[in-house]
């Protein structure tokens, strides 16, 4: 088996060309960030540990999970608690732009490769950290995970159905939100270090990261003192905005402002439901929800899906089906938008993954190499920071790197 040729080699005409990234990174928050990084022509290496087993907290190295998460990256082993190993990875650091982790926040320290560790050997290094639920406060050292972060920060309190109970969402949001933040957090201190010169620790968290994503709902709370329950299917506040059934299966609509509202009238046959005093405002229509949500369904539910989101759509009535996920890769807009990239991997053949969700005009955004194979660029990523063959070998043998 032949290791797949150096990311870099194709991300030449790139917008982040020529950016060096460490990617220290561990589970989902992590190398979402990273992910961002790598698919727009950064040089990621991705430090592992000597030893894992074949089983990462992702799931397993050829596993869908890992692809997804570690393409477009090189990757080497070294062991940081070795005297040796951890002065190869301060010469990496040395040569790098960014470095991102999300080790709890006593680790890096006890590992010695914190922001000040490094910034003593790169002033200039761009530092970003993912925690549970920050690098200081009385949970600093708690380790986090997407469905407690869910939990502590009030989504599951006002997910699902009412008086359901607390329901998780279906994607780890937190871990999925942190890392986008973090990603555009480490581009923010890129570009002031144009100005300064200077590097920034770049900080997140899964707590920050859901309490923030908490948006209009948090606000309510902060400005109204009003404590948003489960609206289950429902727009918390805009009637009607929610599910309804169709002949053949069901459909999302959102009609809640007055001009669509009656719009929405019209198009469904009813234009004496935009006449009802009770039901002329967003108020009154919320007030009356479960009495507007039965009388939409009682009609919605004798055509087709297909039936009612032409006419809608020839409303201008936002409207859509609810999709299986094998459903959503035959849209047609979705295969137009080409969000499964294809990638030759050199175990498992050609496989898919999903693109990144960004459009540059004149930016390919293909997704250039499978994530790598265990160590498959250790020796490479130490030639190019000057170590001899027999350097090489003798790190090998002592263990602190593989």
């Amino acid at each position: 088996m032949t290791a797949p040729a150096d990311s870099t080699d194709s991300a030449a005409g790139l917008p982040l060309s020529g950016l060096r990234v460490l990617d220290l990174t561990l589970a989902r928050a992590g190398p979402t960030c990273v992910r961002h990084l790598a698919d727009w022509g950064a040089s990621v290496i991705r430090i592992e540990p000597p030893e894992t087993g074949g089983e990462e907290i992702s799931g397993a190295r050829h596993g869908f999970d890992f692809q997804n998460l570690h393409r477009n990256k090189r990757a080497m082993r070294i062991d940081l608690k070795s005297p040796d190993g951890h002065a190869a990875f301060l010469r990496l650091a040395a040569r790098a732009d960014v470095v991102v982790e999300n080790m709890r926040a006593p680790v890096k320290h006890r590992l010695r490769i914190g922001y000040d560790d490094l910034r003593a050997v790169n002033p200039g290094i761009v530092y970003g950290s993912i925690s549970g639920f920050g690098q200081d406060g009385p949970y600093a050292a708690r380790a986090g995970v997407d469905q407690i972060a869910q939990g502590m920060g009030g989504l599951m309190s006002i997910t699902g159905l009412p008086g359901q109970g607390p329901v998780r969402v279906g994607i780890p949001i937190a871990d999925l939100t942190a890392g986008n933040l973090l990603a555009l957090g480490i581009m923010m201190a890129l570009f002031d270090r144009t100005r300064t010169g200077q590097g920034r620790w770049v900080q997140t968290s899964l707590l920050e990261a859901q309490v923030f994503m908490l948006d209009f709902q948090a606000t309510r709370w902060l400005m109204a003192g009003e404590v948003a329950g489960q609206a289950g299917n429902d727009h918390p506040t805009g009637i009607p905005t929610g599910v309804f059934p169709a002949s053949d299966g069901m459909i999302n609509l959102a009609a809640s402002s007055g001009r669509q509202w009656g719009r929405f009238c019209v198009a469904i046959g009813h234009p004496e439901w935009a006449e009802r005093t009770d039901w002329q405002t967003q108020k009154g229509r919320s007030a009356d929800r479960a009495g507007v949500n039965a009388a939409i369904a009682a009609v919605t539910r004798e055509y087709p899906m297909a039936h009612w989101i032409e006419i809608f759509e020839a409303a201008g009535i936002p409207c859509g089906p609810i999709n299986r996920i094998d459903q959503v890769f035959a849209d047609p807009q979705v295969r137009h938008l080409g969000l499964a990239r294809p990638v030759a991997h050199p175990v498992l053949g050609e496989i898919s993954l999903v693109a990144s969700a960004l459009t540059l005009s004149d930016v390919p955004r293909d997704i250039r190499t499978p994530a790598p194979e265990a160590g498959a660029d250790t020796d490479a990523v130490l030639a190019e920071l000057g170590y001899a063959p027999e350097e090489i070998a003798a790190l090998r043998q002592k263990g602190a790197v593989a």
